[in-house]
C-alpha cells in the first residue's frame, strides 16, 4: 500500500469533462468533493445514483460536488458513450452532478487523478480499484479524507463521525480545524467550513 497523504491536491488536476473539455480542478477550491467512479450496467448502480442524487439535492447548496468519473474497467459494465452516460444518468436519476469523460482507474493507463486518489488513500486490499463505484472523500483544500468500499451506501458517508467539540474562545487556531480523523464525513466538512467563515468574519471585527 502506498503511503497516505501524498504532497499535492486534488485542485493541481486538469481533467476532461463528457465534452472533451479541459475542467481545471482548482474551481472546486473551497467545497468538499465525493469523487465516483460510476457505471450503468453494474449492481450497484440504481442504489448509488439513486443516493448520490439525493446527497447532491440535499448538500449542493453547502458546498458539497460529487463528481463522477465513468469506468468501463470492470466487466465492461459501463460500455456507452459519454453522451450515452450522462443521457442515462440525467434521464433515469434526474443526476445533474458533474459526469466525466470516461477513465481508466487502475494500470498503466489509469487517469492521473486516480493515480492521486489511490496513493492518497489505499485500502486494507492495496490500492487498486476493486470495484465500480469506489468513493473518496475530499475535503475543501483538496485533501484526501477518506475512501469508501463499492458496497458502503453514498447516504452512509452522510455522518460518519461527530466533528469534536468547540475550543471555548475564537482564536486563528480554530482556522485550521480539518483533520482526517475529525471531519470525515460529508456533513462534518461542510460544517467545518461554515465554521471557518463564520470565525474568519468574528476575527476581522474582532
Amino acid at each position: 500500500m502506498a503511503p497516505s497523504n501524498p504532497s499535492g491536491s486534488i485542485h493541481d488536476f486538469t481533467v476532461k469533462d463528457a465534452k472533451g473539455n479541459d475542467v481545471d480542478l482548482s474551481i472546486y477550491k473551497g467545497k468538499a468533493l465525493l469523487i465516483v467512479n460510476v457505471a450503468s450496467q453494474c449492481g450497484f448502480t440504481n442504489s448509488n445514483y439513486k443516493q448520490l442524487t439525493q446527497l447532491y439535492e440535499k448538500y449542493k447548496d453547502q458546498g458539497l460536488e460529487i463528481l463522477a468519473f465513468p469506468c468501463n474497467q470492470f466487466y465492461g459494465q459501463e460500455p456507452g458513450s459519454n453522451e450515452q452516460i450522462v443521457e442515462f444518468a440525467c434521464t433515469r436519476f434526474k443526476a445533474e452532478f458533474p459526469i466525466f469523460d470516461k477513465v481508466e482507474v487502475n494500470g498503466e493507463g489509469a487517469a492521473p487523478i486516480y493515480k492521486f486518489l489511490k496513493s492518497s488513500k489505499g485500502s486494507f486490499f492495496g490500492d487498486s480499484i476493486k470495484w465500480n463505484f469506489t468513493k473518496f472523500l475530499v475535503n475543501k483544500d483538496g485533501k484526501v479524507v477518506d475512501r469508501y468500499a463499492p458496497i458502503t451506501s453514498p447516504l452512509s458517508i452522510e455522518v460518519t463521525k461527530s466533528p469534536r467539540f468547540l475550543p471555548q474562545t475564537i482564536s486563528e487556531d480554530m482556522l485550521e480545524t480539518t483533520d482526517d480523523k475529525s471531519y470525515n464525513s460529508i456533513s462534518n466538512i461542510l460544517f467545518c467550513n461554515l465554521l471557518q467563515k463564520d470565525i474568519k468574519k468574528l476575527l476581522e471585527v474582532s
